[in-house]
């Protein structure tokens, strides 16, 4: 599908005309917040907050309420005590394209609302397979893509959050050592409202009679130009290797001592040949999926709006 007929779908905004969908939703993060919330190469400003953010955290909200509204409306017509499910937001995006502090900020923002002040943010990398059951399966090197996840469990747990179970708990994942930690759990204990954030949320599978989008209530496109994505990883992997690669149990502990132009290579080769192959098979192609398409400038700040008509 070609960028203009997957436009086609959607009401395209510009900076100012998002910002402008903000009306009176007040700013309720200070900057010692942002301090606290930003990733490691992910720049986020009070005016990204304001131009951004808070227009969609108003959308959200709006659509929060309406999905309450109607659970009360079924609930009445059925003669039942009404029943919340929780309201699952998905955000999808490239590695390194600020996934992560793009959803803690949303999240803090959300959970500033009277409406929802239970908001938790879960990540798929809990349901990775671990590395032993990947090297057995000969997955090592497709960690990441979508064959890499445990998906019966992830579908179990969507299907258990919608059921309004509570203290549903998952697996600890390590960045540092690159695999799950079986003594640590995150527990999700019955949230207003949940994102759900990962690589390939909003991929599906063939001819799967159900997949994990068909939980989510709302889901987020976090985008940009791949060779700003690929640039963006690049720094990240080069300010891993003076911090956290020079810790002795680090999975990349290997690469703490290689000269800046031998980092930079691999780097390089790490993009091309596992990153952007996810990114161009799996990844990209379900941005068509999402309700909401964030596309970022190259100094990550978000430059243009995609709004899905329907």
């Amino acid at each position: 599908m070609s960028q203009s007929e997957e436009l086609s779908a959607y009401m395209t905004f510009g900076r100012s005309e998002w910002a402008a969908l903000r009306f009176n939703t007040p700013l309720t993060l200070s900057e010692a917040d942002l301090t606290a919330l930003r990733g490691l190469n992910e720049p986020i400003t009070s005016d990204e907050v304001a131009d951004i953010y808070l227009p969609l955290a108003r959308l959200l909200n709006l659509h929060f309420t309406a999905a309450r509204s109607l659970a009360h409306v079924k609930s009445a017509f059925l003669g039942r005590a009404p029943h919340s499910a929780p309201y699952i937001v998905a955000l999808a995006g490239s590695v390194a394209v600020g996934k992560s502090t793009f959803a803690r900020v949303l999240c803090a923002l959300l959970a500033r609302w009277p409406d929802h002040r239970r908001v938790e943010l879960v990540t798929t990398d809990g349901f990775l397979h671990a590395n032993r059951v990947l090297e057995e399966r000969g997955l090592m090197r497709r960690k990441g893509f979508p064959e890499s996840y445990d998906l019966p469990r992830m579908l179990r747990f969507l299907s258990a959050v919608k059921a309004g179970r509570g203290d549903l708990e998952l697996p600890g994942y390590s960045h540092l050592i690159g695999d799950i930690v079986p003594s640590e759990h995150q527990v999700v204990r019955h949230p207003d409202i949940l994102m759900f954030e990962g690589l390939n949320v909003l991929h599906a599978r063939g001819t799967a009679p159900m997949v994990v989008s068909d939980f989510f209530d709302f889901s987020i496109y976090l985008d940009a130009d791949e060779a700003d994505i690929q640039s963006w990883y690049v720094e990240r992997f080069l300010s891993l290797q003076r911090t956290a690669f020079q810790q002795p149990a680090s999975y990349f502990h290997h690469y703490r001592d290689l000269p800046p132009s031998d980092a930079r290579e691999v780097a390089n080769r790490l993009w091309r040949e596992h990153h952007r192959a996810n990114l161009r098979e799996n990844i990209l192609p379900t941005r068509t999926r999402a309700d909401v398409v964030l596309r970022k400038r190259s100094d990550h700040s978000v430059g243009e709006v995609w709004l899905r008509e329907t």
